[in-house]
């Protein structure tokens, strides 16, 4: 894998991650009993994107780390997950 499909692929996956991240240790409005007027309930109360972004950069290098080593280290790729759709493209039956 050349360094541009790398720096790609880290980029997609830390946007995915990212928005799996942002949910935890969220802590809204409503929770703290202090709603800004003008906005909803649920909003949050100091969103803490840095810190988010440090934990999506964390686990997004991980599961890099877990990509490449399974495709290169251990040669794996999609061939190698089982096919869940039969093939029926031999009329013989077989």
């Amino acid at each position: 894998m050349n360094w541009v499909s790398f720096v790609a692929l880290f980029f997609v996956t830390w946007w995915l991650v990212l928005f799996a991240v942002l949910p935890f240790s969220l802590r809204t409005q409503d929770e703290d009993k202090d709603v800004t007027l003008g906005t909803v309930s649920s909003a949050p109360r100091g969103p803490h994107m840095l810190r988010a972004a440090i934990r999506t950069t964390i686990v997004t290098a991980v599961v890099i780390g877990i990509f490449y080593g399974l495709t290169r280290g251990l040669g794996l790729g999609f061939d190698d997950i089982p096919h869940i759709v039969p093939d029926f493209s031999h009329s013989d039956g077989r």
